[in-house]
């Protein structure tokens, strides 16, 4: 059996194992890319959208006549199968790559036509049966297949980052009704504010995320904009001029994805500013996501030495010295994952911007960037949702004790008493170290009554139309008493 076969380019013949499905184009490509020891098999979304690039375009090409009716048939079902996950690891190439991806479409033609040859009944390497780049590649550049099949590959990233913040969104809500009688105090710069429900604070995360959700869909409104068919610069050379409408409309069909054509193929292959809206998306994502986990780990902290109103679940061992320590290692992580994503936006801003005339050739490493974040920003929402939010309980009587003592719980009683003696009650009371409650009951200030009717639950935690008369009179005794 050969162990090798022999391939030639325009830099000459080279020998490419005759097991593999790519060819010498990519053998020189993974020589050249040692760079991150990522190949492009390590996001198989890119590799599906690649076939599904070569699927539409040969349909397209059949259909305009073209291309044989043998070819069209092999290619496709070469495409189908590794749609379906057939031959991933002969995408080898680094996905850190010089010439703006000419390196994975070349990859993904070489594979596409080898399969393709053997469901013809020939060898790998017969390239005059079937040719990657005269028949794979026909009507075809890098510079729109490339592009394209990273857009879908980004809405599949985007579909599937969605359904995990719905289902952290989800947990959150879960909580904010579980929680949603618990009294706490709240607090603004880290000093005591005034009263809320614990069930509040945690529907406003629920909210931040729905938010963001909405964010993220409007922006992958833009990376449906594909520029299939402008072939090497948007003029569309070497495509006839139906291809890119019959194009779109089968890669539609395969990819479930209601893509458009760009109106200027032109502007379209140089402009990568759908990159960046998405990529500063990712980003406010993970700043919400990072906020959140650093009032999480405020809220937990203690034990007995800190915040202590909530428990999050003990995952592990806290230290190797400390016995009995137990971190907040799932929100720490996830603050992680928001620092990755604030510099892969840095980077995408970077390569956006580092574009000349009219090709970018930056756009493997706005990948790189882009599908690092959404990998980790899905990954982190599942893992917070079901590691941590899932498992949290409340320190009911800690939350209680917190407000009672917060001094800034006069505050409630502003339209009862004003605001000068409500200072004046609260510069007492922290300074005799007693409550709110019992120096305005000392100073007789309003009645037990008043007072139980001043810091209902409701009265604390919303818009309250206070009792006038209640307050007239409290107002009156608060005067006669200071």
């Amino acid at each position: 059996m050969k162990l090798f076969r022999t391939e030639h380019d325009l830099l000459g013949n080279r020998e490419v194992p005759a097991d593999v499905y790519y060819g010498v184009h990519t053998l020189r490509a993974k020589e050249n890319f040692q760079i991150s020891g990522i190949p492009v098999s390590a996001y198989p979304q890119l590799v599906f959208a690649l076939a599904a690039v070569k699927e539409a375009a040969a349909e397209a090409n059949y259909g305009l006549g073209l291309l044989p009716v043998d070819k069209y048939k092999a290619i496709v079902a070469a495409c189908e199968e590794i749609r379906q996950g057939a031959l991933e690891d002969q995408f080898v190439v680094d996905v850190i790559q010089g010439g703006a991806g000419t390196s994975t479409n070349m990859n993904a033609n070489e594979v596409i036509c080898n399969r393709a040859l053997e469901i013809m009944g020939h060898q790998r390497g017969e390239y005059q049966f079937l040719h990657p780049n005269e028949d794979v590649n026909m009507a075809q550049s890098t510079n729109d297949v490339y592009p394209t099949a990273i857009r879908i590959a980004t809405c599949l990233g985007i579909h599937r980052l969605l359904e995990a913040m719905e289902h952290l969104r989800g947990e959150f809500a879960a909580k904010a009704l579980e929680f949603a009688d618990m009294l706490k105090i709240g607090r603004t710069q880290l000093q005591d504010a005034v009263p809320m429900t614990l069930g509040q604070e945690f529907s406003t995360y629920a909210l931040m995320l729905e938010e963001d959700m909405s964010r993220l869909r409007e922006a992958e409104l833009l990376i449906h904009e594909i520029n299939l068919g402008a072939t090497a610069i948007g003029t569309g050379i070497t495509a006839h001029p139906a291809y890119a409408a019959k194009a779109l409309e089968a890669l539609k069909r395969i990819t479930g994805i209601e893509l458009i054509t760009a109106p200027n193929l032109i502007e379209a292959t140089q402009d990568c500013g759908a990159f960046v809206q998405l990529s500063g998306v990712l980003k406010r994502i993970a700043v919400k996501l990072s906020k959140i986990c650093n009032d999480l780990r405020l809220l937990s902290s203690g034990p007995r030495a800190g915040f202590g109103e909530i428990n999050l679940p003990p995952m592990q061992a806290g230290s190797s010295i400390m016995p009995g320590k137990v971190n907040p290692v799932i929100p720490e992580v996830v603050n992680q994952i928001a620092f990755e994503v604030f510099g892969n936006d840095l980077t995408v801003t970077f390569a956006a911007e580092g574009g000349q005339l009219q090709l970018n050739a930056f756009e493997p490493i706005i990948t790189h960037a882009l599908f690092r974040s959404f990998k980790y920003l899905t990954s982190g929402c599942y893992t917070l949702a079901d590691l941590c939010i899932k498992g949290i309980t409340a320190n009911r009587e800690k939350l209680l004790s917190n407000m009672e003592n917060s001094i800034s719980l006069v505050t409630a009683l502003n339209p009862y008493i004003g605001y000068e003696a409500a200072t004046s009650v609260a510069a007492e009371a922290y300074a005799k170290g007693t409550s709110v409650r019992e120096v305005v009951l000392e100073r007789k200030l309003m009645t037990p009554v008043q007072l139980d009717e001043a810091l209902r639950h409701e009265v604390l935690t919303q818009p309250w139309a206070y009792d006038k008369h209640a307050g007239a009179a409290a107002s009156a005794a608060s005067k006669e008493n200071s």
